[in-house]
């Protein structure tokens, strides 16, 4: 086994999951990601974690999914498991990234509907995911094989506890301010207010309230947004490609949305219910590590010179103590290159312009 999938693995477990002697950890495992999974499932017993595994396989949801012709419902027994556990860890890497292209709109979108009180209980856990390079997502990405897998570990494998002394600047920014203003070009020109909620520095460990490995960004949960966005990094939504997403906010929801391609999709997750047209989330990418986009929202919405927005639910980390943010049973992360032509303004104050930080060589007030 290549070492680098046994860091991967120590990583997970010790770091970013901070998994200890009899905790109760569901581990899902894609259909490409066996060797990180035997690597995993060795350092969990070498903790003494109970373990239970689930197979994970977009083919197998694609042929549920399509055959199925009645109601939805909850799936108790597989509640029952999240509900009882401590930590669920997500090991993705699947065969086919558009294996579920030809599932209907309204069934994923009936599907999730059921499936959210099942969500719910996982993002109850101490769950983190993660991804093992695979040929599928190499392809995805445009790389070759061996490119990619030097690429992930290099987003993965990183002196995480000196890059959360580095995000804790924009967390402290993020948690005194009220308004955040991002400005990109002509076509982008939002307002969002912040004031009350909770940034989380996200360095890929539940000790950071941070659920991704790899992970290296800043977010919040911001509400009532106005004004325009535009998303130009390409992206996948249930196996469809959507480009150059634009959305409108009027009344802190969008109001009027467009894309070059996919709008469909786009469509289909607006429509899921009433919090899917409202902001659940606004993340600053600053991992360094990842240096080109490759159409899987887990690394490019952490790359430096990125910010994104999700529509939809709200995580309850950025939350004050009893207070409800957004609700929706979808949360899909768009995400714009800020590298050129744009600014990141908390309460006037420019605190990104052209992705460089003020405490970075080349900073421009």
């Amino acid at each position: 086994m290549d070492p680098k999938v046994r860091e991967h693995a120590e990583v997970l477990v010790d770091w970013s999951a901070r998994i200890e002697a009899g905790d109760d950890v569901v581990v899902s495992v894609a259909e490409g990601a066996h060797e990180l999974a035997v690597a995993v499932a060795e350092k969990l017993g070498e903790r003494g974690a109970n373990v239970v595994t689930t197979y994970a396989s977009d083919e197998v949801s694609r042929a549920y999914l399509r055959a199925h012709d009645r109601a939805f419902e909850t799936g108790e027994h597989e509640l029952a498991l999240y509900e009882n556990a401590d930590s669920v860890l997500f090991l993705g890497g699947g065969r086919n990234t558009f294996a579920t292209a030809d599932v209907p709109g309204e069934t994923r979108q009936a599907a999730a509907r059921a499936a959210e009180p099942v969500r719910e209980a996982r993002m109850d856990t101490d769950w983190v995911s993660t991804v093992h390079p695979t040929r599928s997502l190499a392809q995805q990405a445009g790389m070759s094989y061996e490119a990619y897998r030097e690429f992930v570990y290099d987003a993965v494998l990183r002196d995480w506890a000196e890059l959360a002394e580095e995000m804790a600047r924009m967390k402290e920014i993020l948690d005194e301010g009220s308004e955040v203003r991002l400005v990109k070009g002509e076509d982008t020109d939002l307002r969002m207010s912040i004031e009350g909620r909770r940034a989380v520095n996200s360095a890929a460990s539940v000790a950071y309230d941070s659920h991704n490995l790899p992970s290296g960004e800043v977010f919040t949960a911001p509400y009532d947004p106005e004004g325009a966005v535009c998303f130009d990094v390409p992206m996948t939504l249930s196996g469809t490609r959507v480009r150059d997403v634009r959305l409108t906010f009027e009344g802190g929801e969008v109001v009027d949305f467009s894309a070059a391609s996919g709008e469909d999709a786009l469509s289909d997750v607006l429509d899921t219910d009433e919090g899917a047209r409202r902001l659940g989330e606004l993340g600053i990418g600053m991992n360094r590590g990842i240096d080109r986009f490759t159409d899987s929202v887990l690394f490019d919405e952490k790359m430096g010179d990125t910010v994104h927005l999700a529509v939809g639910r709200a995580y309850d980390a950025c939350l004050p103590e009893g207070e409800a943010g957004n609700d929706s049973a979808v949360h899909v992360d768009m995400i714009t290159d800020v590298s050129e032509d744009s600014r990141i303004e908390v309460d006037g104050d420019v605190v990104q312009r052209n992705g460089v930080f003020p405490w970075e060589d080349g900073f421009e007030g």
